[in-house]
């Protein structure tokens, strides 16, 4: 028997419009599977029809191998955690907390309210009322909410959007420690890669509503699939081996070259490149360069540096993406 989640050739549609067209995904027990994509890319509508918050133009979802068609949301044994987290504002932390447990007596929820609170950082705020938590505080809250009523799936949609960059990267952590240390089976649902690949095993990668590729982290950023995987990934620009081997990559493969944000390197030694733009941030200078194609790309320096007419580079071949011929065929060369 399949374990698990399976979402078997799943189809929604908003009149004449596909949502999600064909997506098929499995999710192990325990897995934590993220799905990506650009605003518009059907992974929130994906979401919707697992949890059956939307109903399905096309294809199944199972559990453990049985059909959830006609199964209603609240006998999936399925939670959601949106962005706002939902909390109900007139109970405390606690009562929050343990909404989903009002069948256990009151030492056993007191002592799993405890519990959960402690893994989301929160020790101790049981008592406090949840107006006054911060942002940040209220998603850990309802985080701890919604990992209380066991569900065999917990679903998060864009959990932390709301929350600003600083927020989010520490958030990120604690969503991952809870997920994994209550063995949750999971799919979270963002735009923003830098979450998907902290917390997930897998990664799955949307674009108008198909699914493009799924693969962990390490293996998706290494290896896209296709030049619109890589492009939303952030590598750009592409350039041919032989231009990667005159930017100095002795050994550079064939195929199509995807350069990330760190492939450029500042190098004394490297090869000379004029430098077209300048912009100053916080600690750091972006220098857009003209490479040899003709193309630009960007060098990230330390510090400031405001007048440069060219600088010396070496490409590094762990900040690039190798895209073959036949993924990389609408790459421009």
């Amino acid at each position: 028997m399949v374990s698990g989640l399976t979402i078997d050739q799943a189809v929604v549609r908003y009149g004449a419009l596909t949502a999600v067209d064909a997506v098929s995904l499995a999710v192990a027990p325990g897995e934590i599977v993220a799905v990506i994509g650009a605003s518009g890319s059907g992974k929130s509508s994906l979401l919707r029809a697992v949890a059956g918050l939307e109903p399905l133009a096309g294809g199944r979802v199972l559990w453990d191998g049985a059909d959830l068609a006609g199964v209603p949301v609240h006998r999936r044994g399925f939670a959601v955690m949106f962005q706002d987290g939902q909390l109900f504002p007139h109970l405390s932390v606690g009562r929050n907390v343990g909404y989903a447990l009002y069948r256990q007596s009151r030492a056993v929820r007191a002592e799993r309210v405890a519990e959960l609170l402690a893994l989301v950082g929160l020790d101790g705020y049981a008592d406090r009322p949840v107006t006054a938590l911060s942002g940040g505080q209220a998603q850990r809250v309802a985080l701890a909410r919604s990992l209380a009523a066991g569900p065999r799936l917990l679903m998060l949609d864009e959990p932390l959007s709301a929350l600003d960059a600083g927020m989010r990267e520490h958030l990120v952590d604690t969503l991952a420690d809870g997920l994994r240390g209550t063995g949750t089976t999971a799919v979270y649902v963002t735009h923003d890669q830098d979450e998907a690949f902290t917390i997930a095993d897998r990664v799955a990668v949307m674009e108008a509503g198909r699914l493009l590729q799924v693969d962990s982290p390490a293996q998706l950023w290494r290896n896209p699939a296709s030049r619109a995987v890589a492009e939303f990934l952030g590598y750009a620009p592409f350039i041919t081996a032989d231009h990667a081997r005159a930017l100095g990559w002795v050994g550079a493969p064939h195929g199509v070259i995807g350069l990330g944000p760190d492939a450029l390197r500042p190098d004394p030694d490297g090869i000379r490149l004029p430098v077209t733009k300048v912009t100053v941030g916080r600690g750091e200078t972006v220098a857009e360069v003209r490479l040899g194609s003709g193309v630009a790309a960007r060098v990230r320096l330390s510090g400031v540096a405001e007048h440069l007419s060219e600088i010396g580079v070496r490409i590094d071949p762990a900040g690039c993406a190798v895209l073959s011929e036949s993924a990389a065929a609408d790459s421009a060369t």
